[in-house]
């Protein structure tokens, strides 16, 4: 039998919706996706008195006062494993310094974000002449290359770096710095025994805390409540309508390697890429998540309800106490 041309046609609009509905919410969705950072009108994001940002802050700005033993022109030379106080067993070079990984990069594909100032503090390991020494899987090196053009060495996937107050052999004083840098563990992900030395229990990137009002929440690695915004949209593709003044009240959720999740719903996690320079954002279900700088402590919900828009998250992606 002959389609005819309203049967081809129905087949091939069936198609393109179906390729929107995958975009965003597939079970292996796609690393990022482009988006609009259009700026929320004023009132929609409230008011938060004299509240301060509630996002942990980036790279550690302290410059060495002398070279040092993490100086980037050391060569890495034989990896091995150590075991180091309160953190656990942790990859280091030759001289027996620590490597790092920091949260900001990616490791698929690998790719660093510190240059400037925080390579200076956090020194790239140079790839050349890398050996694996006993406990280190040849098969995790890798190297990628940096925006000056020099490569990394890559811990199973991730970009490592010497801290530059680590000047003796085992220390691990990067440990936690910033909420953002840690120990490399031998199989490339963050050692968990403790953080900034004081050996606390590492928490997980993105977990779920049960809210005596608002039950089981989304919160982030520090224990601060996580957010959505009602006028993001995330069919067929994250967008966020938070910027400028918008994000210095409600910073948004930088990625979260999946991995470093608890209890978190893993269709539709994804990170997109924003339009305004600030990078790229996490999501959860497809919808970009965000901190509010009105939360000064680990349990704080002042975001919730906020101008009738905003609202903390369930671990599928929901808003609670709202409708969709």
């Amino acid at each position: 039998m002959k389609t005819s041309w309203r049967s081809a046609s129905l087949v091939a609009s069936a198609a393109a919706v179906l390729a929107l509905t995958t975009a965003c919410g597939q079970d292996s969705p796609p690393a990022a996706s482009q988006n609009v950072g259009a700026t929320a009108a004023p009132g929609d994001y409230g008011s938060i008195g004299s509240g301060t940002a509630g996002a942990a802050g980036g790279a550690a700005t302290a410059q060495p006062s002398a070279p040092s033993a993490s100086s980037p022109s050391n060569p890495a030379g034989k990896l091995s494993v150590s075991t180091a106080e309160k953190v656990g067993k942790v990859v280091t070079d030759s001289l027996g310094l620590t490597l790092y990984r920091f949260d900001q990069d990616t490791e698929e594909p690998p790719k660093s974000n510190c240059d400037g100032d925080c390579a200076k503090t956090w020194p790239p390991v140079p790839a050349d002449d890398v050996e694996a020494g006993e406990g280190i899987d040849k098969a995790l090196l890798g190297s990628v290359t940096r925006a000056d053009g020099t490569k990394q060495l890559t811990v199973g996937g991730w970009p490592a770096y010497r801290y530059a107050k680590d000047v003796n052999a085992g220390d691990v004083k990067g440990q936690g710095v910033g909420g953002k840098w840690y120990a490399l563990a031998p199989d490339g992900k963050k050692a968990q025994g403790g953080a900034g030395g004081g050996g606390e229990a590492v928490q997980a990137g993105l977990s779920t805390r049960d809210d005596a009002k608002l039950g089981e929440i989304v919160v982030d690695k520090n224990g601060m409540t996580v957010y959505r915004f009602k006028k993001d949209e995330a069919w067929p593709k994250p967008v966020s309508n938070c910027s400028g003044a918008c994000l210095e009240k409600w910073p948004l959720v930088e990625p979260v390697d999946f991995a470093d999740t608890k209890g978190i719903q893993k269709k539709g996690y994804m990170i997109f890429d924003r339009t305004d320079g600030k990078g790229k954002q996490q999501t959860i279900n497809c919808s970009p998540i965000y901190t509010f700088a009105g939360d000064k402590a680990p349990g704080d919900t002042n975001g919730q309800g906020v101008g009738g828009t905003w609202y903390a998250v369930r671990p599928d992606g929901k808003l609670v106490g709202a409708s969709e």
